[in-house]
């Protein structure tokens, strides 16, 4: 399935995923935890202890008042009592939605107060490279 991954302070990228428990665990570093904060089917899977984990302060979802996520999350449509791909139409807005990294700066009276900055691409991983061994002749 087709899902978004947003980490902190980096944009949101697509990826591919299988749909087993243990790479969506994977993915955001423990285990998961769906939230529907949004009108439209689709679920926000993180990590259910982020916050009690020391995750950093990915971003605040203010939908339905719940609050900031911590650590990676994804997000993915639904079907049903199951999770599935986002559709390109939903794919674009979630983009368009989490394109700012945000930081608390503060909390006065219990309300965070956020600073929103551009987020950097994040980087494909190195490839280890190794030198290929010349035969001898």
């Amino acid at each position: 399935m087709n899902v978004l991954v947003v980490e902190p302070g980096y944009l949101p990228y697509e990826k591919e995923v299988n749909g087993e428990l243990k790479d969506l665990q994977s993915i955001v570093g423990g285990f998961i935890q769906a939230i529907y904060p949004f009108k439209e089917p689709v679920a926000l899977v993180c990590n259910e202890n982020g916050i009690n984990e020391g995750l950093e302060f990915n971003r605040m979802i203010p939908e339905r008042e719940y609050g900031g996520i911590f650590g990676t999350f994804f997000i993915c449509g639904i079907d049903g009592e199951n999770f599935s791909s986002l559709t390109p139409e939903q794919m674009n807005a979630y983009k368009k939605r989490f394109r700012k990294a945000e930081v608390i700066l503060a909390v006065n009276q219990g309300n965070p107060i956020i600073l929103r900055a551009d987020a950097l691409p994040k980087k494909p991983p190195r490839k280890t490279t190794h030198a290929k061994k010349q035969r001898k002749r």
